[in-house]
């Protein structure tokens, strides 16, 4: 069986990783890498840190507006799939790559296979909210991370090849934390950090950024807070906040985005994080880090209702609030699969 997989966003890498892994001991993988994330920081680090395969192709999209990055995609993926002819195609996830995977493979009449299945913030506003839905009703296979997601689905009358198996990322981070017990990061002694001393913050998504309003509003949270506060930037918040003039205060360890493993260490260490990032809302409660996420909802309810993670939006009392007094309550059940996604994708791939 050959598959077409494709990636094109830092989140992607991390899931693919996993993936990638498992299928190529039985199947034929072509991996096709958009470009969609393409300096070191938000690419190639994760590939060579994650042991993923090279691509087979990059596309080399690069940034841009959503429907001129979304159609050279979707020009040079069809042009890949009539070419490589395979058997399925792979996507994961909610960018911009995902939608025009889903788009190119079902205009072709290839079946899609949607790793990340399912997820809803009921927030058109978001592009991500846009992608996931569209590409779910093209997909042939759902796969999805919870029982939430296939309700979800099954509100929008899809019910044919839904499958749960858990969240891929989560193979991933035990992969890498025994790779940690092995061989320690050095980036909290680097950075001059104690565990549990500091709080670590990440903002990148468009509501966020490209909302001077929001952006500022979270951006003064983190200058009132008392506690260290490390805040590894992505580069569209890097641009976002010199354009809008903000000043961030010298006491932040503002740093360039890091590899997997190296924020895995530092989500560990973090005496709470706080983040408008899926995958970091996910990572901070299998490390039993509490969480404050920096929206107004979360496609991963489950950690919110499990008390480990409390939606604060971008008000910055709000913010200031439940860091100095939100603690987990309750039990610590575990959610998302037990760590065998990526078999259990394969699997179903057939």
């Amino acid at each position: 069986m050959k598959v077409l997989s494709i990636i094109g966003a830092r989140p992607q890498f991390i899931k693919a990783a996993a993936v990638s892994r498992v299928l190529r001991q039985r199947h034929t993988e072509f991996l096709v890498h958009t470009g969609q994330h393409y300096d070191y920081e938000m690419s190639g680090v994760f590939f060579h840190g994650l042991e993923i395969p090279l691509p087979d192709a990059n596309l080399e999209v690069g940034s841009g507006q959503h429907g001129a990055q979304t159609a050279a995609m979707l020009q040079a993926l069809e042009e890949l799939i009539l070419q490589q002819k395979p058997d399925c195609v792979l996507v994961y996830g909610d960018t911009n790559s995902t939608l025009a995977g889903a788009l190119a493979a079902s205009k072709q009449c290839v079946p899609v296979a949607h790793v990340e299945a399912g997820l809803r913030s009921y927030n058109r506003k978001m592009p991500e909210e846009t992608n996931r839905v569209v590409a779910d009703h093209l997909s042939d296979l759902l796969l999805c991370p919870s029982e939430t997601a296939v309700r979800n689905l099954a509100a929008e009358g899809i019910t044919r090849g839904v499958h749960v198996i858990g969240d891929v990322m989560l193979d991933v981070l035990n992969w890498t934390r025994q790779r940690l017990q092995v061989n320690p990061s050095a980036i909290l002694e680097s950075l001059g950090l104690s565990e549990r001393a500091y709080l670590l913050a990440t903002v990148h998504r468009a509501e966020n950024t490209d909302d001077l309003g929001r952006l500022s509003q979270i951006v003064d949270a983190f200058n009132a807070l008392e506690e260290s506060v490390v805040f590894p930037v992505h580069p569209r918040t890097r641009k976002r906040i010199a354009a809008a003039g903000l000043r961030v205060r010298t006491s932040i360890r503002v740093i360039d985005p890091v590899g997997y493993q190296e924020m895995v260490a530092l989500t560990a260490g973090a005496r709470l994080v706080l983040t408008d990032s899926g995958g970091l809302q996910k990572e901070a409660y299998w490390l039993r880090i509490p969480c404050i996420t920096l929206r107004d909802e979360t496609e991963w309810v489950e950690t919110v209702s499990e008390g480990w993670n409390v939606l604060a939006g971008a008000d910055t009392r709000t913010i200031m609030a439940a860091t100095a007094s939100f603690a987990p309550r309750g039990p610590h059940p575990a959610l998302y699969g037990d760590g065998t996604a990526a078999t259990r994708c394969v699997d179903l791939l057939g």
